[in-house]
C-alpha cells in the first residue's frame, strides 16, 4: 500500500510496511489515525493535480478560460448561492483582468448586491463597470439600472441598508446617485430626469432656494426636454414654499404668482396648468392676507391713513379674494378716523 506523505517539506509516495523502520509506533498510530479516520480533513481542501504536478486548493483554483470561469460563477448566481457566485466573479477579475468576461463579472457582483437588497452598495459595484470598463457593452444598461437605484432611495426603498435610515435627514447620497448618473451619461434621456430629481430630492428637504438652482438647471440645460416643463413648475412652487413664513415681506409670493404665470402662458395645455391656477389663486389669497395684516398693524398704531390705504389695495387689487369684502368694510371705518 502507497500513501503520500510530507518529509523535510517534500511530498512522496511511501510504502506503510516500511514506516514503523522510519518512526516510532506512537507516531505511526497518529499518522495513520489522520490518513484513515479522518481523510475529509487531509484531503478536501488540497489536491494534487498530475497535469501540473502541484498541490492546489479548490476554493481558490480557477478555470482554464474566462469564459468557464464566468459561467461556472453565474451557475452560483442562478442558485442564489451568493456567497459562492461573489468568490467566483472576483475570481475571475483577479486572474483574468483584460479579458471581455471581465466587466460582466463586474457587472453581475452589483446584481447580487441589488438582488440582496443592498442596493447603494450595489450602485457603487455597477460604477466599477462604467470607470473600469468604459467600452463595455453593459454600459448603457447599468446607467438604467442606477437610475432605477435612485428612484428607489428616492421613494423610500431598498430599506435593508444603513443609508435609508437617514434618507430623509441631511445624507446627500441620493444627490450623488443622479449627479453619477449625468456624468454617465450627460447626453443621455435619464440626464434631464435625473437632474430633476436632485431638485425634488432638495425640495422635500426643505431646501428650497438650493432646489429651484437645480430646476433651473433642467430649465437651461434640457430646455428641449419634457422635464423643463415641470421644472419651470417647480421653481415656481419652491417660491411659494419659500414665501410661507413671510406675512410682511410679499417678493417671494410675487415672484411665485409670475412665475407661475408663465408657466401659464407658455404650457396652456399642460397637465400641471390646473394646479398652477390653483397655486396663483392660493398665493394671491396670502397675498391679500398680508396686506390685511399690514393694513391692521397701521390701524393699530392709529396711521388711519396708511392702514386705508392698504384696506383699499386689497378692494382693488384682490376682488376675487376673501379678504376683499373684510377690506372694504375696513376702508368704510378708518376713513371715518382720517381727520
Amino acid at each position: 500500500m502507497r500513501q503520500l506523505i510530507r518529509l523535510n517539506g517534500l511530498t512522496k509516495p511511501v510504502k506503510c510496511s516500511k514506516l514503523a523502520h522510519m518512526l516510532p509506533r506512537r507516531i505511526l498510530l497518529i499518522i495513520l489515525l489522520i490518513l484513515f479516520s479522518i481523510p475529509s480533513v487531509s484531503h478536501a481542501f488540497w489536491v494534487w493535480t498530475p497535469e501540473t504536478n502541484k498541490w492546489i486548493n479548490p476554493k481558490y483554483s480557477v478555470k482554464d478560460t474566462p469564459s468557464e470561469q464566468l459561467e461556472f460563477a453565474i451557475g452560483f448566481y442562478k442558485n442564489k448561492e451568493y456567497e459562492e457566485a461573489l468568490r467566483e466573479f472576483r475570481k475571475l477579475i483577479r486572474h483574468y483582468p483584460r479579458a471581455r468576461e471581465a466587466p460582466d463579472a463586474q457587472y453581475y457582483i452589483g446584481k447580487v448586491f441589488e438582488d440582496q437588497g443592498e442596493v447603494f452598495t450595489a450602485f457603487k459595484e455597477y460604477q466599477i463597470v462604467v470607470e473600469k470598463y468604459p467600452f463595455s457593452d453593459r454600459s448603457v444598461e447599468i446607467v438604467k439600472l442606477q437610475y432605477e437605484i435612485g428612484n428607489k432611495l428616492l421613494e423610500g426603498e431598498g430599506t435593508r441598508n444603513k443609508f435609508m435610515s437617514t434618507l430623509k435627514g441631511t445624507n446627500y447620497n441620493v444627490i450623488d446617485i443622479f449627479q453619477t448618473i449625468i456624468k454617465n451619461a450627460p447626453y443621455g434621456d435619464l440626464a434631464a430626469p435625473s437632474q430633476y430629481k436632485i431638485g425634488l430630492y432638495l425640495m422635500e428637504q426643505g431646501l428650497y432656494q438650493e432646489s429651484r438652482d437645480e430646476f433651473e438647471k433642467v430649465v437651461n440645460d434640457y430646455p428641449q426636454s419634457e422635464w423643463a416643463k415641470a421644472a419651470q413648475f417647480q421653481i415656481a412652487q419652491a417660491d411659494a414654499k419659500r414665501s410661507a413664513g413671510a406675512q410682511y415681506d410679499q417678493k417671494t409670493t410675487q415672484a411665485a404668482v409670475e412665475e407661475f404665470k408663465e408657466f401659464l402662458e407658455a404650457n396652456p395645455d399642460a397637465e400641471l396648468s390646473d394646479k398652477a391656477k390653483e397655486q396663483i389663486r392660493v398665493l394671491r389669497e396670502k397675498e391679500a392676507e398680508n396686506n390685511f395684516m399690514i393694513a391692521q398693524y397701521y390701524e393699530k398704531t392709529k396711521n388711519y391713513p396708511a392702514a386705508k390705504i392698504y384696506y383699499q389695495s386689497i378692494v382693488d387689487n384682490y376682488r376675487d379674494s376673501t379678504w376683499a369684502q373684510k377690506a372694504l368694510s375696513k376702508v368704510q371705518e378708518v376713513s371715518k378716523k382720517i381727520k
